[in-house]
């Protein structure tokens, strides 16, 4: 197909579902799940969730945001917090410890809080406690404490339903030979599969065809930097 016979698509909206009915579970992030799941009857007020980027850790907290009414802050942002205020509202979602420059005596005041309060805090991560390198030893004794659930990379089976799931946000039914084909070579992330679904669906309505085995290849060499054009045939 000529590139002047190639369709202009349209940017449509599309409703990716977002409930907890619609978080894909698998092996890399069922004890996560289980977790959320299992609020407010933690052992310890204060969870933590570990994962690497794509895995879903993100989602999965706002899932429990959702379910508890919880506020929301990024660790790096405590220092300059009302905390007394932010504790005082309820449940604390705090994202991304492992990021530079959060402050030891803040955190270590937030869980104080949250243990007096008596409220809970879901805390997420890239990497696991003891790579977060805490100097300061009472923060480290609490964070030891925490409810602690660990979220893989998503393996094959995982990204097979995760990109099902996101063709049918987009109403979009594909072989399942072209979805075992996706999820067998694409990065590990639920965030690659968002971008390449999106791409797919991109790439389809501009060349006015279903989406194939062949194209999924095109695109996925495309973005390994492999090719650099879609070879559309008449």
């Amino acid at each position: 197909m000529s590139e002047s016979s190639r369709q202009l698509p349209l940017s449509l909206p599309h409703s990716a579902a977002m409930t907890r009915e619609d978080f894909i579970v698998g092996r890399a992030n069922q004890s996560a799940v289980a977790l959320v799941d299992r609020y407010p009857d933690w052992p310890n007020p204060v969870a933590l969730l570990v994962g690497p980027v794509g895995s879903g850790k993100t989602h999965l907290g706002q899932i429990w945001k959702a379910a508890a009414g919880a506020s929301e802050i990024a660790a790096r942002d405590l220092a300059t917090a009302g905390l007394d205020e932010l504790v005082g509202s309820g449940p604390v979602l705090v994202e991304d410890l492992h990021e530079e420059g959060v402050s030891q005596s803040a955190l270590f005041h937030l869980l104080n809080l949250v243990r007096e309060r008596r409220v809970s805090a879901l805390l997420t991560s890239r990497v696991p406690l003891q790579a977060l390198d805490f100097g300061l030893a009472d923060l480290a004794s609490r964070l030891r404490a925490t409810v602690p659930a660990e979220l893989s990379e998503p393996d094959d089976d995982l990204l097979a339903l995760v990109v099902v799931k996101l063709f049918a946000d987009r109403q979009l039914a594909v072989d399942p030979a072209v979805v075992d084909f996706i999820s067998r070579r694409m990065e590990r992330s639920l965030g690659a599969a968002n971008r390449l679904v999106e791409l797919l669906d991109h790439e389809a309505l501009a060349a006015g065809r279903p989406i194939t085995r062949q194209l999924a290849a095109t695109v996925l060499s495309r973005e390994a930097g492999d090719e650099p054009e879609l070879p559309f045939d008449d």
